[in-house]
């Protein structure tokens, strides 16, 4: 009776059902949200620069860099958006204010940066907020850097192109802005001080001329090189 009683809990066990795939995404979701997503993004939904990085971008890359294999061919894997806030020393309202920009301009909720180390001239102590940051990756990724290019670029006084030069040789590009309000996210009457930014938009490239091109290909505007007399 023993072994019977004991091959059937064998059994039951073995019978066990398999979590379903809507359970699955569901707890995708849950982990990206405590990551600090926002909220997910609805199901089904289609990133338009992803579908262009697989079928224009991609092939394009391959046939100027004669590259063999797609897996070969560079991507961009995060982007980084800083934004520090010095007043926060004397006044930590600016930082979640500072904290509820990044958060409309991204799309996803920010993490607060801490000093490193006390520094008496800047008044700085270790563990003190001074800022704000957020890494953007995947889906919430391509979505920034679309509406970026489309919609805060030519809101840039004056611009002309990023300079080539902001890569860091890696093929990693490194922008720095001297205002947040070229987002169109951002309430003007909230926030009306405008506040600088630093954008890093982080490649498998291992170089700059095939971080540039992807980034080109993708859409980023650089500036063209001057004629030459």
């Amino acid at each position: 009776m023993a072994k019977e009683n004991a091959k059937e809990g064998t059994k039951e066990v073995q019978k066990a059902p398999k979590p379903k795939k809507e359970h699955v995404q569901q707890k995708v979701q849950m982990t990206e949200a405590r990551k600090g997503a926002v909220a997910p993004l609805p199901k089904g939904y289609k990133v338009r620069l992803a579908d262009l990085y697989r079928e224009k971008v991609q092939p394009a890359l391959m046939k100027d860099f004669t590259l063999s294999s797609p897996m070969a061919c560079p991507k961009m894997t995060k982007i980084v958006i800083n934004i520090g806030v010095s007043e926060a020393k004397e006044n930590i309202q600016a930082l979640d204010l500072a904290k509820e920009d990044l958060t409309v301009i991204s799309g996803q909720n920010p993490q607060i940066r801490k000093a490193k180390k006390s520094i008496s001239n800047f008044k700085l102590r270790e563990g003190m907020p001074i800022g704000v940051r957020v890494t953007l990756r995947g889906a919430r990724m391509y979505e920034f850097f679309d509406r970026f290019v489309s919609l805060s670029v030519p809101r840039i006084r004056d611009f002309q192109g990023f300079d080539p030069r902001f890569f860091d040789g890696r093929g990693n590009l490194n922008i720095g802005l001297k205002e947040h309000h070229i987002f169109p996210e951002v309430n003007m009457e909230k926030s009306p001080k405008a506040r600088g930014m630093n954008i890093t938009f982080v490649t498998t490239a291992g170089d700059d001329k095939k971080g540039k091109a992807l980034l080109e290909y993708l859409g980023m505007p650089f500036k063209k090189p001057e004629a030459k007399k």
